[in-house]
């Protein structure tokens, strides 16, 4: 098994990613808005994935945040609130916010489940700074280091409670970046004390069993790296002070902060220590490069995936209409 996620280029798969996934053997697989139509086309495509690697517990990821951020879109699927929605109700009643994320959490869940999707990226554990990039903004659950946790920590749980694995991300914390990842490198110039703020959430959650990296460089741990490709930053900060000990993904290797060939980022990325790459574009060459360039899964990776996997049992059932109904009457309360 190489540990690489790949992206699909449509709503089934084509007979040459057929052909090159059997024999690549991915660790999983991640799905955007165009391979998304409707319920009974992505668990025709994800019951086709299970089967092709043969492995029942096959990580399918999806970035289903809410607000901008969702691939699962209406009116097919139901709408999902940003980050922000209960940031505001927590400033009125925390308890009611903790209780409309799990909700939310929980219903996510359900859409996912049904699809035969299997982890979602989120919660996004970023605290949201004045003046941050736009790329984050109201995906964040707030500038408050303790509430952002509660909120992500209610997110996390409600996806349990409904059968999926979620990923905190952006390990060690994407809020104080200035420009978008996507686009450029970011270059964070706080002190390791300011950074402490950021590290709160994810020191709160290092239990997680997925978590993301940020493409961004930390002057204070690391001058020359970003996270996603630094030693020092994932052994030291997210493996040591967050004390993080889950599989540990990249960010989209293909965002224009890292530089290089898709082989050589993913090659780098490992070599620091990430345990999965992501590539999510599902461009046959790269994809080639990327199994040509990197080792298989090592045992540590392995682990890590066999209890990320593991840590969360069968749904518990509870309709969607039901979860969706108590998140909306809690947020009518802003």
């Amino acid at each position: 098994m190489k540990p690489v996620i790949f992206g699909l280029s449509g709503p089934t798969l084509s007979d040459d990613e057929r052909a090159f996934f059997r024999e690549a053997a991915p660790l999983g697989y991640i799905l955007f808005k165009r391979n998304c139509v409707d319920p009974a086309q992505m668990r025709a495509l994800t019951d086709e994935l299970r089967s092709l690697s043969g492995r029942a517990d096959l990580p399918i990821l999806i970035d289903q945040e809410g607000g901008r951020v969702v691939r699962m879109q209406p009116p097919v699927w139901p709408a999902f609130p940003a980050g922000a929605a209960f940031d505001a109700l927590y400033e009125r009643a925390p308890i009611s916010a903790i209780e409309a994320a799990r909700a939310n959490g929980q219903a996510l869940a359900a859409i996912l489940r049904e699809a035969g999707v299997t982890v979602d990226c989120a919660p996004l554990l970023d605290v949201a700074v004045e003046g941050g990039t736009p790329a984050i903004g109201d995906r964040a659950f707030g500038r408050d280091p303790m509430r952002v946790a509660a909120l992500g920590r209610a997110l996390l749980d409600g996806l349990a409670r409904g059968g999926v694995v979620g990923i905190i991300k952006h390990m060690p914390g994407h809020g104080r970046a200035m420009v978008d990842s996507h686009l450029e490198l970011p270059r964070v110039k706080a002190s390791a004390e300011e950074l402490e703020a950021d590290l709160l959430p994810f020191q709160r959650l290092a239990s997680a069993p997925m978590g993301m990296t940020a493409h961004i460089v930390f002057e204070a741990w690391d001058a020359e790296l970003p996270a996603t490709l630094s030693p020092t930053v994932i052994r030291e900060i997210i493996r040591g002070r967050i004390g993080f000990d889950g599989l540990l993904f990249t960010d989209d290797i293909d965002m224009k902060a890292l530089s290089g060939t898709a082989g050589e980022k993913a090659e780098r990325a490992l070599a620091a220590g990430c345990d999965v790459v992501l590539d999510c574009w599902a461009r046959m060459p790269e994809m080639v490069e990327i199994v040509s360039r990197i080792p298989d899964a090592p045992a540590a990776c392995l682990d890590r995936l066999a209890r990320a996997m593991g840590s969360v049992g069968a749904a518990e059932g509870v309709p969607l209409a039901e979860l969706l109904a108590k998140r909306d009457a809690l947020l009518e309360l802003r």
